[in-house]
């Protein structure tokens, strides 16, 4: 008599590669996920960054209404521009002309210093009397996933506005927009 064949024990190799394959999915969905996570920090500072630095300046604004009023404070567009160096001013001869080109100048600095390709732009809404306008921080973020497009998450100014300015070109940059009242 012959003995009877014995049960296999334990997988065969087809349901191990299977098991390897559908394995190997969820580890490429994970590590997307977590490339996700890993720059979602960064970006959230830069925007906390642009955020704290426009409060600033629209401070420096309120500090400086004359100047404000007299449009020393419009700034057409630094992002991706050449700023001047303005020299300081000394009490008595200090402006609130001078003063505001002291104030953008040093608003444009700490944004090129803290935000990657930063600028700004601000404008009056009508005339500068009224005291209200609005200020966009400008910057350029390293490449993100299609999701953070700037085109649908961020309100950059219209380079069609006055005064006009040249239009982004792609890479397009991140904005943040703010609108004031002094």
């Amino acid at each position: 008599m012959r003995p009877t064949p014995s049960r296999q024990l334990g997988a065969s190799l087809l349901e191990v590669l299977v098991a390897i394959l559908i394995l190997s999915f969820g580890m490429l969905a994970l590590s997307g996920m977590l490339a996700f996570s890993v720059q979602m920090p960064k970006l959230a500072a830069y925007r906390a960054t642009a955020t704290s630095l426009a409060a600033g300046h629209i401070e420096r604004m309120r500090a400086n209404v004359q100047g404000f009023s007299d449009d020393s404070y419009k700034e057409t567009m630094t992002y991706n521009a050449t700023l001047a160096i303005v020299t300081p001013c000394a009490y008595p001869a200090c402006t609130p002309d001078a003063m505001a080109a002291l104030d953008k100048d040093d608003t444009n600095q700490a944004i090129r210093k803290q935000l990657p390709r930063g600028g700004m732009r601000v404008t009056c809404n009508g005339t500068c009397n009224g005291l209200d306008g609005d200020i966009w921080v400008i910057w350029q973020e390293p490449s993100t996933f299609a999701s953070l497009n700037t085109v649908t998450s961020d309100e950059c100014p219209d380079p069609t506005g006055a005064p006009t300015f040249t239009p982004f070109i792609d890479p397009k940059p991140r904005c943040l927009h703010v609108r004031f009242k002094l």
